[in-house]
């Protein structure tokens, strides 16, 4: 009898089912952006559902020399997460175990659906052609129709668009963004945390990311309503 059946795959007691965060890291510029959103959010204890468009392969190998590959996705998405937004390889230690990958063109994976349970989705980099797509709702690879469906089904989505300057079309269609409850976050580093290295540009967008999403973490020095402070930071990093 089918109600004797139970669960196909049953969880172990006090095991939480999994709620993934899906991150679709498309092809503008800005590859650096999207592997710090990533450590964030697994030193957060998140789990990740990954979908590397095609053309920020081209992307990531242009920025950093690395191949991503369908078939050794794990090998090339360590080697990617490990390394500094200076290109500094192993200056990080990732754990990516938590990280499920899925191929940019398989339109039935786990994300296309919205019966499958996510927190919410961030894009980063957003380029252009992805926030068309979205605000279109065209669903031509398996970011984009992860991003409709994440706006369907009012789950949270958080695009950092990446492109300077932005014409009136792009504008209207990030309107049309927010306008579905999506979050807008220009990947636009701000100076008053007192940067000093460009990993500390890179990590502020990545925390105001995180920030859209509600992820904790501790990226950036955030604002105290006190003046000097980021400039203090400068001095005593400039002075050793």
């Amino acid at each position: 009898m089918p109600d004797k059946l139970g669960p196909v795959n049953p969880l172990k007691p006090g095991e939480t089912p999994r709620a993934p965060w899906i991150v679709g890291v498309s092809g503008a510029s800005g590859t650096p952006y999207a592997a710090a959103v990533l450590r964030g959010l697994l030193d957060a204890g998140e789990s990740v559902d990954l979908v590397v468009s095609r053309a920020s392969r081209l992307t990531l190998l242009d920025e950093t020399g690395i191949s991503f590959r369908d078939a050794h996705w794990q090998d090339d998405l360590r080697e990617w997460l490990t390394r500094g937004a200076d290109g500094k390889p192993d200056t990080f230690d990732v754990d990516i175990s938590g990280v499920r990958h899925w191929a940019a063109g398989d339109l039935a994976a786990g994300p296309s659906s919205g019966s499958y349970a996510t927190k919410g989705m961030l894009i980063v980099p957003a380029s252009t052609a992805c926030v068309a797509g979205v605000a279109l709702g065209l669903s031509k690879d398996l970011l984009q129709r992860a991003a409709s469906v994440t706006l369907k089904e009012r789950r949270a989505l958080v695009v950092a668009v990446r492109e300077s300057p932005l014409n009136g079309q792009t504008l209207r269609h990030l309107v049309t963004l927010d306008d579905a409850g999506a979050s807008v976050v220009p990947a636009s580093p701000a100076f008053y945390a007192g940067a000093t290295h460009i990993q500390d540009l890179v990590d502020f967008v990545a925390g105001r990311v995180l920030d859209a999403a509600g992820v904790p973490h501790g990226l950036y020095r955030r604002w105290e309503g006190e003046l000097g402070g980021g400039a203090s930071r400068t001095s005593r990093t400039d002075n050793g």
